[in-house]
Formats: structure tokens, C-alpha cells, sequence
């Protein structure tokens, strides 16, 4: 991300970023007694992996680039945290105590007021924040498709594959093995292509790009987002369209919590929020959640707008001549039980939609495929 010259069209967002900032200081100089008051640098919590770093300096850059009162000030200081989900790698994190473990000590440490705000992968959020914490502001999604990564023994005929139209899974070779810690990833290969074997592989991106190399698998799986994110896209091999693999909820989207009641930093972030991301996570968030989401059922949600029919538009702002289309995913882990549907509407409805599709896919699933979930 550069320092470019502000554009026009952005002035306004400029403006108000800098107004927030200094009324946000003058109210913390007037109302906070001087041995209580919060100092600058802000503190922000991340996860110290490779992506989650990148993730946050490029937020960090993009809120002071808007607001140069806050760079000249060098408002902010990343705190990087050690997470659970980072620590053991040898299970997966259904098996000790679900994708929220990305975040726990994040939150803990925002809760007891040593950060100020965090930015995460909004993939590794829990469905439901702890008690006093918000979702503050959702960043520009990057590409959300899955990407398979092959043995190089195996690269160049996958080129020949996929460059003569030949069906993407096909690169894999019949009983592959697939490095994946992902239940929803394995259910959705799985289901077309039951010969496939699975072997627990996590880690950050060069971990499992390493161990690949190794000979550890004959492919892996991960988010186009994170390779792009990293500069490291031309290592993906296959890209897989989200028609043949649906995404998880929150793929490809930086989100960053605060303490609910800290109004000015809310204020602050709320300004740099990107509304399309907002929108498409809040229906994907929303399925989540009557899915009940926990990382031991196979679960999908991809949400993404386009235009209106008749460029017809419905209430006001950047969104009101877009219709949200949200696609939903429930599966066994060995593919056998798969139901995919989709549903549409304006983005003002996205919680609404995403409920209502997430109590359809329940609804029509077997009870048994949400009973690890339900006694967790």
C-alpha cells in the first residue's frame, strides 16, 4: 500500500478521520483524570504469524494515510500475541477448543485493557465476540477462493490439465494425499472424489509450503487471499472457482475489534470500513451462527454482490443498486451427506438472509451432523 496523493473523492473521509482523532484526544484530556488517561501510542494486538503482520501493517497504513494527524503522532504500537491456535499444531482445532482459540488471548488481553484494538483474519473469529467487545470495522475483502498447491512432481501436468479445460480436481493424482486441517476443505473434495486420502498439516503458509516440498503430501489447500496477501500468489497451482469450493465465512476479510464501549476508537474505525465487506460478512457471520459454526461440521458461507436488474436500487449509498447473493454449505466430513443452497437480496437484509438460509440448511440436515456442535 503506497502513500499516493489522496484523491477527491476522498476528501470527506480525510476530514472526518482528523476530526475524529482530535475530538477523541480533547474528550480524553477533558473527561479522563490525569492519572487515568489512556496515552498514545495505541496498542494494537495481532498474532505475530507472517499473514496476521502483513495483515495489520497494511491496516495500520491505511488508517494513517487517511489521517496523517495520527502518523505524525505515532499513534500506534503493535503488540504481537501468542495465540493457542499457534502454539499446538499437532491437533486439529475442533479437537482443542474450536477456531476461536486464533483469538482468545487477543481478547483476553483487550478485555483487561493492555491493546487497544485488534486486527484478525475475520475467518478465525469466533461466531460470537466476548461479552463487551465489537466488531469495529471490516476491511476490503482480497480474493476469497481456495487454492490447491501440488507436489512440484506433480506441477506440470496440472498445467496441461487445467490448460486444455480439463476438471481442476483432476490434477490430483487417484488416492492423493491432501495436507489439510480444514473439515470443510476435505468434505467438499471428498464428495467428488472419494479416493482421496487426508493428513493433518497446519501451520503458517511456509510451514505447509515446506512440508509439501518434503514430500509430506502430494497437495495442500489454502486461501488465495493469504498468498496474495504475501506476495507469494504465483505458488498457487490451481485456483478453485467458488461454485466447486465454497469458502469459509470471512475468507479473504481483515476485521478489527475493540471494547464496545471505547466510542472514539469505534468512531475512528467505523470511517475506513469498507461497506461491501461489511455487508457480505454480516450474511456469511449470520449463517454461521444458526449453523452454530464450530470447526467439527463441514460449514460453508460465501457472499458476494452484483448488480441489480434495471440498475434498480433500493435505499440509499454505495450498495443500493447491488443485490447480495449468499451461498450456503452443510456437509459430512467424509463428503457423504452434502447440501449446497443459495439465496438472494438486497445487502440491507444480509443478516436477515443469512439467518434465514442458515435455518434452511439446519433444517433439511441430518440432526447428527450438529451434535458435536450442540454438546460443545
Amino acid at each position: 500500500m503506497t502513500d499516493s496523493p489522496v484523491r477527491d473523492g476522498q476528501h470527506d473521509l480525510v476530514m472526518k478521520l482528523q476530526q475524529v482523532a482530535a475530538e477523541a484526544m480533547r474528550r480524553r484530556a477533558a473527561a479522563v483524570p490525569p492519572s487515568h488517561r489512556r496515552t498514545l501510542p495505541l496498542r494494537v494486538g495481532t498474532r505475530g504469524s507472517p499473514l496476521a503482520l502483513v495483515q495489520t501493517r497494511a491496516f495500520l497504513t491505511r488508517l494513517t494515510r487517511f489521517c496523517p494527524v495520527l502518523r505524525d503522532m505515532g499513534a500506534f504500537q503493535e503488540h504481537q500475541i501468542n495465540t493457542t491456535g499457534d502454539q499446538v499444531l499437532s491437533r486439529r482445532l475442533a479437537e482443542i477448543g474450536g477456531k476461536g482459540l486464533f483469538a482468545k488471548e487477543i481478547h483476553e488481553a483487550l478485555l483487561a485493557g493492555r491493546i487497544d484494538f485488534a486486527v484478525h483474519s475475520l475467518k478465525d473469529l469466533e461466531t460470537t465476540l466476548p461479552e463487551g467487545l465489537t466488531l469495529a470495522c471490516t476491511l476490503k475483502r482480497e480474493d476469497a477462493r481456495d487454492v490447491l498447491l501440488l507436489h512440484p512432481s506433480l506441477r506440470q501436468a496440472a498445467r496441461n490439465i487445467v490448460a486444455n479445460g480439463g476438471d481442476p480436481l483432476d490434477v490430483l493424482p487417484e488416492n492423493a494425499t491432501i495436507g489439510c486441517a480444514s473439515v470443510r476443505r476435505q468434505a467438499q473434495l471428498l464428495h467428488r472424489r472419494p479416493d482421496l486420502r487426508f493428513c493433518l498439516l497446519r501451520g503458517n503458509v511456509q510451514t505447509r509450503l515446506d512440508k509439501l516440498a518434503g514430500g509430506a503430501c502430494d497437495a495442500t489447500m489454502l486461501a488465495l487471499a493469504g498468498l496474495r496477501r504475501l506476495g507469494m500468489e504465483d505458488r498457487a497451482d490451481v485456483v478453485l472457482d467458488p461454485a466447486e469450493m465454497v469458502p469459509a465465512s470471512g475468507q479473504g476479510i481483515v476485521g478489527v475489534t475493540v471494547r464496545s464501549s471505547d466510542i472514539e476508537l469505534r468512531e475512528l474505525l467505523s470511517a475506513i470500513e469498507d461497506p461491501e465487506a461489511r455487508a457480505v460478512a454480516t450474511a456469511e457471520r449470520a449463517l454461521l451462527a444458526v449453523l452454530d459454526g464450530s470447526c467439527r461440521t463441514p460449514i460453508g458461507g460465501y457472499a458476494r454482490l452484483r448488480p441489480r436488474e434495471n440498475n434498480q436500487k433500493v435505499g440509499f449509498g454505495a450498495l443500493a443498486g447491488m443485490e447480495l447473493v449468499l451461498t450456503g454449505l452443510v456437509a459430512r466430513e467424509d463428503g457423504s451427506f452434502f447440501l449446497k443452497r443459495e439465496i438472494s437480496g438486497t445487502p440491507l437484509d444480509a443478516q436477515r438472509l443469512g439467518e434465514e438460509l442458515g435455518a434452511s440448511l439446519r433444517k433439511d440436515s441430518p440432526d447428527d451432523i450438529f451434535v458435536d456442535s450442540d454438546n460443545s
